[in-house]
């Protein structure tokens, strides 16, 4: 044999020694890595598939919801108007009675200013009859005709005073 094909057969059984130890040595390491690996990949497979699933059921879900919403925002719609409504009305119904209340206040109000009014009238005019009886008095009564009713005071009460009896 040459001492190339001597050389290569070296070369060879050296190959076949390193790595026959190699795989004897790292074989139950390497094939424990390979199944941890075969493993997580699968973990990581089911996992990816069960938040697939659990992502496919939340939109779902979010459709479900969206579709929802629609008549959800009618619905509030429907009551805002049905409220604004009723506020309305009540706020009208506020506004009728205050109306009433401010007509009750005004009634009697002008009821109390004609009374006042009237009795004012009342003494202006019991004024003015007996400023005006005074002095018709004063223009018929002369001084002899005022001695004439003093005179016939006096005898009045004197025959008053005369009188026997109850006074």
């Amino acid at each position: 044999m040459s001492p190339a094909t001597l050389d290569f057969l070296g070369k060879l059984v050296n190959f076949l020694l390193l790595f026959g130890g190699l795989t004897i040595v790292l074989r139950k390491p390497v094939k424990a890595m390979l199944a941890q690996r075969t493993k997580d990949v699968g973990d990581s497979l089911f996992r990816a598939g069960t938040g697939r699933a659990e992502a496919e059921g939340r939109a779902l879900e979010s459709r479900d919801k969206l579709a929802g919403l629609g008549a959800e925002i009618e619905r509030l719609k429907a009551q805002a108007d049905d409220e604004g409504r009723k506020e309305a009305e009540r706020i009208a119904q506020a506004a009728v009675a205050e109306a009433e209340r401010l007509k009750k206040l005004t009634r009697q109000e002008l009821d109390e200013q004609l009374r006042r009014s009237v009795g004012e009238i009342k003494a202006y005019a019991a004024g003015r009859a007996t400023a005006l009886a005074r002095e018709r008095i004063r223009a018929r009564l002369t001084p002899e005709s005022q001695s004439a009713l003093i005179d016939r005071s006096i005898e009045r009460l004197a025959h008053l005073h005369e009188e026997p009896g109850p006074r």
